[in-house]
């Protein structure tokens, strides 16, 4: 799995039509920065608005995933989401003209081919998984439907239907990595047995439904005149079963398509959990009412599991986003006033910076000897470098300016911090800049300590030529 978050290199539109509206739309794939999330955008509306990929936002469920926010809504969400899921793109604003993806074949796969086609950026900022700490169950005894999620430091799945059916018997499919999703899952089409076609007609679906981008599972003896009926509803000439038991005679992709479309369905609707999962999820006779039903349980216990917002996580074994010999290529600090040794999380509101404190320090020489203590104002200069960051980050041409800190409010020292600490420094903008200036709060952690906190205000001035 990607380590950090991806967008798109570029723009890319497909159209079609809906597979329940019957509506048809052009959607297009919108690159994001860091931290944006899955968004869509009704850009046919009156103000454009916009709906984020949140399963607290889920309104429908009859066959496919529908959301809306304030009146805006998106159907048949799950094919779209899967698809980002399986190219592993976190960032992206998802524009349409119309109220629903166009359903193209019935899978994820055109939509996958666009993406590959326009290519993927790695952005600065570390992917924000869920690892799933503890079991979580659900269970649908009606439909005889059960999922679990089971602690994992990956993103695997197995699903099992078993419909009762002599065409359609037990099947079962796994994603073992999710880098597999575009290879074995993504082409596979959604399906419906011939029994729900009038039902599903009737409840005003499957309005842009065709044998195109459909699998119709024939379950039940059919003669001439229905096949007649058929064909008019599909608006076909005439349509054909062989005893394999699939309407018009369409040649599955895999022997077990339908179980594999049911594990894609779960891709896509667990997308609405809002970040990437690491969990085993296994799942037997799932459907977009459970898919859903099974995300919200999620979401709860992530959101009650969430560290303190405001200790950031530090990892030493991930790669940085910036490296020493990065970050004093943009401020203009030398020895010994190089106070931040790398950059781990870094997008346009906060910055979090990593700082050793060793005993090889040249002020511990004189700052209490025999008792080493990391000056409180060296720590304040540590917060400021790793502010100066997220500073000159506002302009395009960070090594054209300085950075001056204006004022120090509200500053305290908790904790000492001592030769073979990791201070954890973190700031994040308080407003947005104005004029050239920026307020941050500011905080140092050693481990889940607070060591010190400030409020600081910068100025960046551009350099004299």
């Amino acid at each position: 799995m990607n380590i950090k978050q991806h967008t798109l290199k570029g723009q890319v539109t497909l159209s079609g039509v809906g597979l329940h509206t019957g509506a048809n739309a052009n959607m297009t794939f919108v690159p994001a920065p860091a931290h944006h999330g899955i968004k869509f955008q009704r850009t046919d509306l009156p103000g454009q608005p916009i709906i984020e990929a949140d399963v607290d936002l889920v309104v429908d469920v009859s066959r496919g995933t529908t959301i809306e926010k304030n009146g805006a809504r998106i159907y048949t969400t799950e094919h779209t989401l899967a698809a980002l899921m399986g190219c592993e793109v976190d960032n992206v604003l998802i524009q349409l003209d119309g109220p629903e993806p166009p359903i193209m074949d019935g899978s994820s796969q055109l939509y996958v081919n666009a993406l590959l086609e326009t290519g993927f950026t790695e952005q600065s900022a570390f992917r924000n998984f869920f690892e799933v700490p503890e079991s979580i169950t659900y269970a649908d005894k009606e439909r005889d439907v059960e999922i679990a999620a089971l602690p994992l430091d990956d993103y695997r799945l197995t699903v099992m239907v078993d419909y009762n059916s002599p065409v359609l018997g037990s099947q079962h499919a796994s994603l073992n990595d999710i880098t597999l999703f575009n290879k074995d899952i993504a082409s596979c089409r959604t399906f419906c047995f011939l029994h729900e076609l009038e039902m599903l007609h009737k409840q005003n679906l499957i309005k842009g439904g065709d044998l195109n981008n459909a699998i119709v599972i024939v379950d039940k003896v059919i003669n001439d005149d229905e096949l007649e009926h058929l064909a008019k509803l599909f608006n076909k000439k005439n349509i054909e079963v062989k005893k394999e038991g699939i309407l018009n005679n369409i040649e599955l992709r895999y022997k077990n398509e339908p179980a594999r479309h049911k594990l894609l369905d779960l891709v896509g609707d667990l997308a609405l959990v809002g970040r990437p999962l690491k969990a085993q999820i296994l799942a037997a006779r799932p459907g977009h009412a459970a898919n859903v039903e099974f995300a919200k349980k999620i979401k709860k216990m992530m959101l009650s599991t969430v560290k303190a917002k405001e200790i950031p996580e530090y990892d030493p074994s991930m790669p940085p986003v910036m490296d020493a010999n990065e970050i004093y290529r943009i401020l203009p600090h030398a020895y010994p006033f190089k106070m931040i040794d790398k950059i781990i999380y870094f997008d346009d509101k906060t910055v979090v910076g990593i700082k050793n404190v060793t005993i090889n320090e040249p002020f511990f020489v004189g700052h209490f000897p025999g008792n080493p203590v990391f000056p409180g104002v060296f720590q304040i200069e540590a917060l400021a470098q790793t502010g100066g960051i997220l500073a000159l980050n506002s302009v395009s041409d960070p090594e054209g300016y300085w950075t001056y800190f204006l004022a120090i409010e509200n500053c305290r020292f908790k904790k000492m911090v001592v030769p073979g600490d990791t201070l954890l420094l973190k700031c994040e903008l308080t407003a947005p800049l104005k004029r050239g200036i920026l307020k941050m709060q500011c905080q140092a952690f050693v481990g889940s300590n607070l060591v010190c906190e400030a409020s600081l205000t910068a100025s960046i001035v551009k350099k004299n030529k």
